[in-house]
């Protein structure tokens, strides 16, 4: 960043912790439910000062179930949504592809977060990176940062899989985890 100065960011995955999780993928703009206290964190965050940025596997795209002008109007109302509710981001980030295709930017792989680093010019080493998914924490250990599984979408079975030890904060949604972050940075 020009100033010279990092962000305080925040990267959070979309499906499961922002809104609900579907096997069937979230298709459509009406599809798209947010998860109950999520739309209040992240306008808790941004008003706390926090960047937030989504960085979400989406190889809906990629496997033709939906296109990416279709994937913009989700993204616009999440936005929209976030918005009307005083919250922010300060980015999307989303891998088209599907599994099989090899990108470097479907996570476990850290590349969605790599371009969240050149995007904002800082190393993630410490940034929370909030998940509901196995791939969601692998691929901010790959990268250094602070791991949370949140226990909305996916997480309560992520939870189930975790090693003893495993590198990870849990948190029961969002709205728990982000109150955390809040309540740090008052302190410091």
């Amino acid at each position: 960043m020009a100033t010279g100065t990092q962000p305080r960011l925040v990267i959070l995955d979309r499906d499961g912790v922002i809104n609900r999780e579907s096997p069937d993928f979230i298709r459509t703009p009406d599809e798209w439910l947010p998860v109950p206290g999520s739309i209040e964190a992240i306008s808790a965050l941004t008003r706390a000062g926090f960047t937030v940025v989504v960085a979400s596997n989406q190889s809906g795209v990629g496997r033709g179930l939906f296109s990416a002008d279709t994937l913009a109007a989700i993204h616009t109302r999440m936005t929209q949504t976030l918005e009307a509710a005083g919250g922010q981001l300060a980015g999307i980030f989303f891998c088209p592809h599907r599994p099989e295709d090899g990108c470097a930017c479907r996570k476990p792989l850290p590349g969605l977060l790599r371009q969240v680093e050149a995007r904002f010019g800082v190393t993630l080493a410490g940034v929370p990176c909030i998940g509901d998914s196995r791939r969601d924490l692998e691929a901010a250990w790959q990268v250094g940062a602070r791991a949370i599984l949140v226990l909305t979408g996916n997480g309560a079975q992520t939870e189930q899989g975790l090693e003893a030890g495993a590198a990870v904060e849990v948190f029961p949604d969002l709205a728990a985890a982000a109150r955390q972050l809040i309540d740090e940075r008052v302190e410091s």
